[in-house]
């Protein structure tokens, strides 16, 4: 476990300030995950505006739990990407084709515009980009259902 040397609080605009141990103070620091989607709980760097990265955390489970549930808000509020866990249907196996799908934030409906897509992250997982550019993920397709396994196949 490494040793956090620093402390993570809002100021009165809603905005993610981080204390070092000496008293220096990063104003509207912004988490970005070094793995989002193999490691999203590890590897976080904390940057400025700028881009300047100004604190580096190995794991979330590292942070106390004030802090943690501070950046874990954080992330949630700039990342949006939902989880597949089920295909129910497609229009068609042409693109443009509409997709029904249950994600872990509800059921909803969006266009792939066309088979590149429908990209491979590592071995199982897979990102879904929608005609709005919205990212959908399906981290492991080999543990989802079949009836999902064989739409994917058709499009993979």
């Amino acid at each position: 476990m490494a040793e956090i040397t620093f402390t993570l609080s809002r100021d009165t605009y809603g905005k993610l300030l981080m204390t070092t141990a000496n008293g220096q103070v990063h104003e509207g620091v912004a988490p970005v995950r070094a793995f989002p989607i193999q490691s999203p709980d590890e590897g976080i760097s904390l940057v400025q505006g700028d881009g300047k990265e100004v604190a580096w955390i190995d794991a979330l489970d590292d942070l106390p739990p004030a802090s943690r549930a501070l950046l874990v808000e954080e992330l949630e509020g700039r990342e949006f990407m939902p989880e597949i866990s089920r295909v129910k249907s497609v229009s068609s196996f042409a693109t443009p084709c509409t997709w029904s799908v249950a994600t872990d934030r509800g059921d909803t409906q969006f266009v792939l515009k066309g088979e590149e897509d429908i990209r491979r992250i590592g071995a199982a997982s897979l990102l879904i980009a929608d005609s709005h550019g919205i990212q959908f993920l399906i981290r492991d397709m080999f543990t989802i259902d079949k009836h999902t396994r064989k739409i994917l196949d058709r499009f993979l």
